[in-house]
């Protein structure tokens, strides 16, 4: 592991002040992730179309009492990106690389926070370290299965289009600049911020395959892994939990 400083725009400094460490995983690529403060830890697990830079500010807060864990999935933010046939890019292999990093970092005791894809994954990788697990913020994510999908995100998911759309237009993660706020707009450089590691059909791979690997059916690949965290899910009833919840969320809306 070894702290690189990103490669990006210096107007963003003050915004993510942060040096990232990189641990390479059994799957063969580098993960980048945050390693800020000390004492208890915190472990800040991001979604889609984000990456480490949406817990910024909470890292900023917290980093003067906790040590604050703040990874990239792989193919997202500073992270390796793989193409298509170079990553399995399903639920279960997220699990397992959010787990390595993890276990990697001699961590007893943590706390989690997930939004997202991040409530899966994250939910996921500390349901199998139950006993490590104190504390859950849960921001607007899901960890169990559903039959129903917002129209907007069936979208992204239709043959041939939705590909062109996600990763050939960036009809994800740009729209995530202005359809994820509502009370003020997002500055100009936080928006190229956010989309800083999208760009290009290459590194929106994940992108789009994080929308594929939302699973509808038994039929779907990570159906098994979700119905077990979903299965697992009682057992947060032994921790304290705590939930914020937006309200305008077109996709996680209660």
């Amino acid at each position: 592991m070894s702290g690189i400083k990103p490669n990006f725009p210096s107007e963003w400094a003050d915004e993510y002040p942060f040096l990232p460490q990189y641990k390479s995983l059994a799957c063969g690529h580098a993960m980048s992730y945050l390693d800020e403060g000390e004492g208890h830890a915190v472990i800040m697990v991001h979604g889609n179309p984000t990456w480490s830079f949406y817990y910024r500010n909470v890292v900023k807060t917290l980093s003067d009492r906790y040590r604050c864990i703040v990874p990239d999935h792989i193919g997202c933010g500073l992270s390796d990106k793989p193409g298509e046939d170079e990553y399995a890019f399903t639920l279960e292999q997220r699990i397992q690389d959010l787990g390595e990093l993890v276990d990697s970092l001699g961590i007893e005791r943590f706390d989690l926070v997930v939004h997202d894809w991040g409530g899966a994954i994250g939910l996921g990788m500390a349901l199998r370290r139950f006993d490590k697990l104190r504390r859950v913020m849960i921001l607007n994510t899901a960890a169990f299965t559903d039959d129903r999908i917002p129209k907007r995100i069936a979208m992204c998911r239709w043959p041939f289009i939705g590909k062109f759309l996600v990763q050939g237009l960036n009809g994800f993660a740009w729209p995530a600049t202005w359809m994820a706020v509502s009370k003020r707009k997002l500055p100009k450089a936080i928006k190229k911020a956010f989309l800083f590691p999208y760009a290009g059909w290459h590194n929106r791979t994940a992108v789009y395959r994080f929308v594929k690997d939302i699973p509808m059916d038994e039929l779907h690949p990570s159906w098994a892994t979700l119905k077990a965290v979903e299965k697992d899910l009682p057992r947060l009833r032994e921790r304290d939990v705590a939930i914020m919840w937006g309200g305008q969320d077109f996709c996680f809306n209660g």
